[in-house]
């Protein structure tokens, strides 16, 4: 093996000094655990079990010392050193002991990470001195499971997945006009009407999917263990045309029954703003709050119609109680209401920005159509995640290969996801300040599979996660890196990595084909039907 492939790590750390030498774990191997760092020792063994099967046993003597040490690099870093004696990994806090697995499961053969056996004596860690710490508190992906539900076990997959590369937000796009996935106790019609819908943009195939409540929570559990926060999403007012399907009495037009929507896009079918779809939202995100114990709720909160508003004598009314400009006040009156209710439970709400300038005071701004409006945004004073569809969408293609399954028009390729900056150098340091992180996006409008969603992830995810990640940039390294990663995720079973490389060695199998979007599902966006959210619609950015 070039040596140098030794320390092929995705994201790059902050330090990596190496030494001569390799230490071997093998089935006499223990773990010296610290006080508090059972939980870490757990995840070890769980990680590393299914293909080394090395039992790694607790023992006062053990060669591989996991230890919590205020000292060490801050809140999410972490020291790891590999000597011929042995392994040592210090962390200020349990989450920086995390990181550290994941980058000492990198270090070693790309077989441990396979799913079943491999028949193998030892499994040598080249000698090393990593001392590491990520720039970004927020390093995140946004799953959409409303256009097309996921099953719960590809949700730990996908968490998984982000682990490996030390992201630590699953964001979870959960509703939508297509579908609605998380169950309230108090609207069982939202999945059961919500959750189904009779086709997808004439394809005449129906679609359905909810998460019991005990799926979601041990969803969270399992993402906790691995150092991931899962952040729910909630569209509202827009976005909600399911709900309204279930419940219709919660729309502008009272006796009026809608479907759940079959097209993509933007639909004008919005919630109203009367007191029971008040009340629905509250009741609805108490739901939510008692299943994502996350500091953060995304209420979505963007491309939203005020048509339908525009013609409700209730709106109107509303209008003139509270005193508002007018119908195109609403959006903001409505956010400001719910984000209070929020705030009092107590969470932080957060939302798609589309100007940086027109949320309320005390959201989180989510900065998807323009990077420059996540500076506006901070510069009012808002936290900010950033998620700039030109660097972050992975819905879009990756190159303009012809053979690429196309979605709609626009480009995001490795080179775009590498580039991603969340917080560029020109910006001032006030709004600089403000950023947060940055996320991948991974809408499912066209993306039914997870074969298909690992092929629109990988490898552009790796490149978004060292942006996320790394402070130091160098993209002829990161691609030397990446080459030497792709054995790690064939591993895994990430098997369609995108069209920048060649097939990659084994194990555990040569790479299928990419998967095609199918002859049911059309190769780009319907004329007329708009994109989807949160995307260009009315006009190109």
């Amino acid at each position: 093996m070039n040596p140098r492939a030794d320390f092929a790590l995705v994201p790059r750390p902050a330090s990596v000094t190496p030494a001569p030498g390799r230490f071997t774990l093998d089935a006499t191997t223990a773990l010296r655990c610290g006080p508090g760092t059972g939980a870490a020792a757990a995840l070890l063994r769980e990680l590393l079990a299914p293909a080394t099967g090395l039992p790694l046993p607790p023992s006062p003597d053990g060669r591989v010392s996991l230890l919590l040490d205020p000292d060490e690099g801050g809140a999410e870093g972490y020291a790891l050193t590999v000597t011929p004696e042995g392994v040592e990994l210090r962390a200020a806090r349990p989450e920086g002991l995390l990181h550290g697995i994941q980058t000492l499961r990198q270090l070693l053969p790309p077989e441990a990470l396979a799913a079943g056996p491999y028949r193998r004596t030892g499994w040598d860690l080249p000698c090393v001195r990593i001392r590491d710490r990520p720039r970004f508190a927020w390093r995140g992906a946004m799953l959409d499971v409303a256009r097309h539900f996921q099953p719960a076990a590809y949700l730990r997959r996908f968490v998984d997945l982000l682990a490996l590369h030390r992201l630590n937000v699953l964001h979870l796009h959960l509703t939508d006009d297509q579908g609605w996935r998380m169950p309230v106790a108090a609207y069982p019609l939202l999945t059961e009407i919500g959750g189904r819908r009779r086709e997808s943009e004439g394809d005449g195939i129906p679609h359905e999917g909810a998460y019991s409540r005990a799926e979601l929570v041990d969803l969270v559990a399992y993402a906790a263990r691995r150092g991931i926060t899962v952040v729910p999403e909630i569209e509202m007012p827009g976005h909600t045309r399911a709900a309204l399907a279930a419940y219709p009495g919660l729309g502008t037009r009272p006796g009026t029954r809608l479907e759940t929507w079959t097209r993509w896009g933007i639909c004008e079918d919005v919630l109203g703003v009367h007191d029971g779809a008040l009340d629905f939202c509250r009741t609805v995100l108490e739901e939510v709050t008692g299943v994502f114990p996350a500091p953060y709720v995304h209420l979505g909160g963007d491309e939203c119609p005020r048509t339908a508003w525009e013609a409700s004598p209730a709106a109107r009314a509303r209008v003139a109680a509270e005193r508002l400009a007018g119908p195109q006040a609403l959006r903001g009156w409505f956010l400001r209401t719910v984000g209070a209710h929020l705030t009092a439970l107590g969470r932080r709400p957060l939302c798609w920005t589309e100007t940086g300038g027109e949320l309320p005071p005390g959201f989180t701004a989510m900065a998807w159509l323009d990077p420059a409006h996540g500076r506006t945004a901070a510069l009012r004073g808002h936290d900010v995640v950033m998620a700039p569809f030109r660097s972050t969408y992975l819905d879009l293609p990756q190159s303009a290969d012809p053979a690429e399954p196309r979605a709609r028009d626009g480009i995001v390729d490795l080179r775009a996801a590498y580039d991603n900056d969340p917080a560029p150098a020109h910006w001032e340091p006030e709004a600089a300040a403000r950023v947060l992180g940055t996320q991948a996006q991974l809408w499912t409008e066209y993306a039914a599979t997870p074969e298909r969603l690992e092929y629109l992830a990988f490898p552009r995810l790796c490149a978004l996660a060292e942006s996320a990640w790394s402070a130091h940039r160098d993209r002829p390294d990161f691609l030397r890196r990446l080459a030497a990663h792709r054995p790690r995720l064939a591993a895994l079973g990430v098997r369609a990595q995108g069209p920048y490389a060649p097939p990659a060695p084994a194990p555990p199998a040569p790479a299928p084909a990419p998967p095609s979007s199918g002859p049911s599902r059309p190769a780009g966006p319907t004329a007329g039907a708009g994109t989807s959210g949160p995307y260009p619609v009315r006009a190109a950015p």
